[in-house]
């Protein structure tokens, strides 16, 4: 049998959780293996459809990854943190208690507009009555056409449901924003479940440091994914950060210079319309930050 041969025979799967440099990957039909790599490769995620080589009744290598729709993920100067794979929707929780932190709602924005995956953003824990002030503080990322998504998990879930129905999503947040509730009410045998690929994988007591995958129906799929504290923008550069604010477009090309990187300089077409109201001083600010932070580290580098 050939190389090529052998490669068509290898049983594909999905990856459903990593734990480190093992993995959980479900084959056709439901059955669940553990799976190692070869070598150190690590740049395997959650929701990658995989080759595996069985080395047991419920064990294998991953041989290869088939080819990915899409890839979300954050990274810095030295290293990539691969969040989710093949994901059609990204869903960004917020609360207003824990606040959430704007620029990192700015950042996961920019990472999924570099990944070219729809986002949207569920306001979380509607029943508290701090909530209101912060739906209206969400006002501008509607008006740049981010659906905005109220939602109370403990109390209500088929707003989100209906938002869920046939995509691939991926729940990112800081930590206390509620996915964890979310989860649990659209998967009530989550706990459960993660136990079980915790003993399976060698793991002991479960803590959400990796992404997990669920099926909610045949269409419809939920990756979670642990708690943000920070998100790098490193794969996304200086250069193509603009691109990601998508405010911005219209007006990239028509600076006074091809280089420029719209801080200060003259002729700058993105600080004219700033000065016009035609773009928000807070979402110009939180550019300004990034991009200088990007730029500084790439020197450093």
């Amino acid at each position: 049998m050939t190389s090529i041969d052998k490669r068509q025979a290898l049983p594909t799967g999905t990856v459903v959780a990593s734990y480190g440099r093992r993995f959980s990957v479900e084959l056709a039909g439901g059955l669940l293996i553990t799976c190692v790599t070869r070598g150190k490769r690590t740049n395997i995620a959650c929701g990658d459809h995989v080759d595996v080589a069985m080395t047991g009744d419920e064990q294998g290598v991953i041989e290869a990854t088939q080819p990915r729709a899409s890839l979300f993920y954050r990274s810095d100067i030295q290293r990539e943190k691969l969040i989710a794979a093949n994901v059609t929707q990204v869903i960004v929780v917020l609360a207003a208690s824990p606040a959430y932190h704007r620029e990192l709602l700015d950042r996961c924005l920019a990472a999924s507009e570099e990944a070219g995956i729809q986002v949207l953003l569920a306001l979380n824990k509607m029943d508290l009555p701090t909530s209101a002030e912060a739906l209206r503080s969400l006002a501008l990322y509607r008006d740049l056409g981010y659906e905005i998504l109220a939602l109370a998990a403990k109390v209500d879930l088929a707003p989100l449901r209906a938002r869920l129905a046939g995509h691939t999503s991926v729940l990112v947040g800081q930590s206390g924003m509620g996915k964890s509730t979310i989860i649990n009410r659209l998967v009530p045998e989550a706990a459960a479940r993660v136990g079980d690929l915790s003993l399976a994988l060698g793991s002991g007591r479960h803590t959400t440091t990796h992404a997990q995958l669920y099926h909610l129906d045949a269409a419809t799929h939920i990756i979670d994914s642990p708690g943000l504290q920070e998100f790098g923008l490193q794969h996304v550069g200086p250069e193509g950060l603009a691109r990601c604010f998508v405010e911005f477009r219209e007006y990239l090309g028509k600076c006074k210079f091809n280089d420029c990187k719209h801080l200060s300089e003259p002729g700058c077409a993105i600080s004219a319309a700033a000065e016009r109201g035609m773009i928000s001083p807070a979402r110009q600010e939180t550019y300004r930050t990034l991009v200088g932070q990007l730029m500084r580290k790439a020197r450093r580098w």
